[in-house]
C-alpha cells in the first residue's frame, strides 16, 4: 500500500466525519516528504474552489513561499476534476498518483464527466453562457504585463 495514498485516504475520511466537503483527499509530496495535505472543504468554506487538491496544492505553496511546485508530486484520492487538473498543471506538478476515476466519481453523484464532455466537445455547455465584451479594454493590462516583461530582458 502506498503510504501518501493511504494518508490521502484518511484526509477524505476525515473531511466525511467532519462534514466539510465531499469525498475526496489529497497530499503534496516534494523529495520524498509530505509538503501538505488537504480534504475536499466546499461545504465548510462554502467555496466552490475548495477540492481536496487545490486545498493541497494552496497550502504546499504557502509553505515553501513559491507557486511552481515542479519538484513535487501529488497524490489524489481521484482522478481531478478539470479545475483541479488545471490547478495541478499550473502548480507544475510534473505527475500525480490517482485512486478512483472520474466514472466512480458520476456514481457517487459528482458531475465532473459533464465537464469532461464539455471540455471534449461531446456536449453543449447548456449551463453557462459565455458573452465576450469590451475586449480593447480588457487587453489593456496583457499589454502592460508584456510591457513590463521586456523591460526586464533589457
Amino acid at each position: 500500500m502506498n503510504p501518501y495514498m493511504k494518508i490521502a485516504v484518511e484526509e477524505a475520511l476525515k473531511g466525511i466525519a467532519n462534514k466539510e466537503g465531499g469525498p475526496f483527499g489529497a497530499v503534496v509530496v516534494c523529495n520524498g516528504e509530505i509538503v501538505s495535505k488537504g480534504n475536499n472543504q466546499v461545504i465548510m468554506t462554502h467555496d466552490p474552489t475548495a477540492h481536496a487538491e487545490v486545498v493541497a496544492i494552496r497550502r504546499a505553496s504557502e509553505k515553501l513561499g513559491r507557486f511552481d511546485l515542479s519538484d513535487c508530486e501529488i497524490y489524489s484520492t481521484c482522478e481531478p476534476c478539470p479545475m483541479c487538473y488545471s490547478a495541478i498543471h499550473w502548480a507544475k506538478i510534473p505527475v500525480l498518483y490517482y485512486g478512483a476515476t472520474r466514472d466512480d466519481a458520476e456514481k457517487a453523484g459528482f458531475d465532473d464527466k459533464y465537464l469532461y464532455d464539455v471540455l471534449q466537445g461531446k456536449t453543449k455547455d447548456g449551463r453557462l453562457n459565455m458573452k465576450q465584451i469590451e475586449r480593447d479594454l480588457c487587453i489593456e493590462p496583457f499589454k502592460q504585463y508584456e510591457e513590463d516583461a521586456n523591460k526586464q530582458l533589457y
